[in-house]
């Protein structure tokens, strides 16, 4: 339901970073904007020269998704993170591992430095940044030398004290000489509390006395300082777009907001959940989740209720979580995380500085998918979650997530193959689908066949709990009538398991008419979410059989079944086929015939015997 002709008319003419998906709805390309509205139209435009990559690309994006910023400096950051994080495949001329550059303030030493860096390390120094103008790094770096008198030598101090004699940088009045002990390690630490604030975005007081200065050395036509002056302004002004992509430490941390519909109106609200994951110091991805909360739920209580729910499902829990209003049962819900995580979790919500930035930023990305997605997410809500509810509703049933659905497909027995599809909430969850080649039914049954696949299901053993098999549906739908659902039935009866089944019953057009459960076929409302729904569920079953199904055939003219069986290869596989003529007379040759044909072992004839004769 992800329409783009209708999505490009929502995009903001803000800065931002947008996300292409493809087909399975991987990540194909990342990039940053001024304007998310005119650039991401861009691609969609057929009277534009793109060139060849990107009009390849566009033809596997289904959707897009966009993070709106504060400038294009942070967009860029972004897109340098989530680059890196994802790999796209189209982003191939930005998969470099270029880094930029940082303000390292050396503050484990007796006497710090102001020194430029191209990478964060754990040294117990005090980075800013980092930022996209090298050039610009480096002049601020001169300039809070200049102002601050800080030194720029590599001397071990205070080991090194009155060694040598000062440098240059001392007789310009751009350092105090802390080499010869000309000022106290109090007062020099000082100037780099000075640097610190003025690195930390405080040089209002800075830029008015160099803008002074300046406006002095022109009216006094020194024009080559007042140039040098703006020069300084300008490198501050950069520097002082200050990005809050990227932070100065290297934690792990989730950034939570929410934005709520105020209409006064409405007995529900409309809320929508931004979060921001931050991974080792970088924003490196979100997610938003739509939420219907009732009327007069605060904002508070919202992100109580979220917390809760989305942090009992995933199984990654940060060191820090910033929200953007205190919570009232904070206290309890760190001390879950912590037992969950089992290192400290915080609750925090940051009043200022970059951190509230961030929150902010959350927030109104927030605000922008409530605004411009709302009738989308509802209309895809009525398409999944809603027509779910129609479907419990005509069954009598409550509870129904996961929805299994089955088919059989063969053309006159010939590679007869099952074919499992898996809804969850609606949804295709296309990582749990499952195939099954029929090994224990001969000719044309499909009645057999689909006892055969429903046996093999529910008798496999799990893997584990991230197995797709070791969670039970809620719900089976049998492609058929009253003979489909009675097969189902038998199985489960016969493994003392009890999910309801349900068949989806099609008229003499092939087309779905109805549910036939508990020995009742139920009339449904052809024009219904719930109806297209099973329809959706049915066509899917039915194709994905069919896709095998034709696999198999294109492949039936160089495969056999024997190639299946562990231990016979190629040899072997045409030595029992010359003495037995077809696969039919191997299944019903005894394991001293098969033992006796040339190449043949015991062990091989017993693995082609129980391959065969497996209950």
């Amino acid at each position: 339901m992800f329409i783009i002709e209708e999505e490009l008319k929502k995009l903001p003419g803000k800065p931002g970073v947008y996300i292409m998906h493809g087909e399975k709805d991987e990540i194909i390309y990342v990039g940053k904007a001024i304007s998310l509205k005119n650039r991401v139209r861009q691609y969609f435009q057929s009277s534009r020269n793109k060139g060849a990559k990107i009009e390849q690309m566009v033809t596997h994006i289904t959707r897009f998704e966009y993070i709106i910023t504060d400038s294009e400096l942070e967009a860029l950051v972004l897109e340098c993170n989530l680059i890196k994080e994802h790999r796209p495949k189209y982003n191939t001329m930005l998969k470099d591992d270029k880094s930029y550059p940082f303000i390292k303030v050396t503050v484990n030493e007796p006497y710090p430095r102001v020194l430029f860096a191209r990478r964060m390390k754990k040294d117990k120094a005090r980075y800013f940044g980092p930022y996209t103008s090298g050039s610009a790094v480096k002049d601020v770096i001169e300039l809070v030398r200049k102002l601050y008198q800080v030194r720029s030598c590599n001397r071990t101090l205070p080991r090194d004290t009155g060694k040598d004699r000062p440098c240059l940088y001392y007789h310009m009045k751009q350092c105090d000489a802390p080499c010869q002990g000309y000022i106290s390690q109090e007062e020099y630490r000082k100037n780099i509390s000075k640097v610190v604030r003025f690195l930390n975005g405080d040089f209002k007081a800075t830029i008015d006395e160099l803008t002074e200065k300046m406006q002095k050395a022109s009216e006094e036509m020194r024009y080559e300082d007042a140039m040098e002056s703006r020069d300084l302004i300008r490198s501050i002004q950069k520097i002082g777009e200050r990005q809050k992509i990227t932070g100065y430490g290297r934690e792990d941390r989730d950034i939570i907001a929410v934005a709520m519909d105020e209409s006064e109106d409405l007995r529900d609200q409309d809320a929508v959940v931004q979060v921001f994951f931050i991974r080792d110091g970088k924003l490196i991805g979100r997610d938003h989740f739509y939420l219907r909360v009732a009327k007069g739920d605060t904002k508070a209580q919202v992100l109580s209720s979220f917390l809760k729910q989305f942090y009992a499902g995933t199984p990654f829990i940060p060191s820090e979580i910033m929200l953007q209003s205190e919570i009232e049962d904070a206290d309890i819900i760190e001390e879950w995380l912590t037992a969950r995580r089992k290192q400290k979790v915080h609750i925090r919500v940051p009043k200022k500085g970059t951190k509230e930035k961030l929150v902010e930023l959350a927030l109104e990305n927030a605000r922008m998918v409530l605004s411009k997605d709302r009738e989308r997410i509802r209309r895809e809500e009525g398409r999944t979650i809603g027509a779910v509810h129609e479907v419990e509703d005509w069954l009598g049933l409550k509870g129904v997530v996961r929805m299994e659905a089955y088919d059989i497909s063969n053309i006159s027995g010939f590679e007869s193959v099952g074919s499992m599809v898996v809804y969850e909430k609606g949804r295709p969850k296309r990582s749990d689908y499952r195939k099954f080649k029929i090994k224990w039914v001969q000719g044309p049954n499909d009645y057999a066949s689909m006892e055969e696949v429903l046996t093999r299901r529910f008798t496999h053993e799990s893997n584990g709990e991230f197995d797709s098999f070791a969670r039970l549906p809620d719900l089976i739908l049998m492609d058929g009538g009253r003979g489909q659902v009675n097969i189902a039935l038998k199985v489960l009866d016969k493994l003392g398991i009890s999910i309801p089944v349900c068949g989806m019953v099609k008229d003499d057009h092939h087309r779905t008419r109805g549910l036939y459960y508990d020995n009742v076929e139920i009339p449904v409302d052809t024009s219904s979410e719930g109806f297209r729904l099973i329809t959706r569920i049915q066509d899917e079953a039915h194709r994905f059989a069919i896709e095998y199904h034709r696999s198999l055939r294109s492949k039936g003219q160089v495969h056999s079944v024997l190639d299946d069986i562990p231990g016979i290869g190629d040899a072997r596989r045409k030595a029992l086929l010359r003495k037995f003529k077809s696969v039919e007379n191997i299944r019903d040759a005894s394991e001293e015939e098969l033992a006796q044909t040339e190449s043949m072992n015991t062990g091989s004839a017993r693995q082609v015997y129980e391959f065969f004769h497996k209950s």
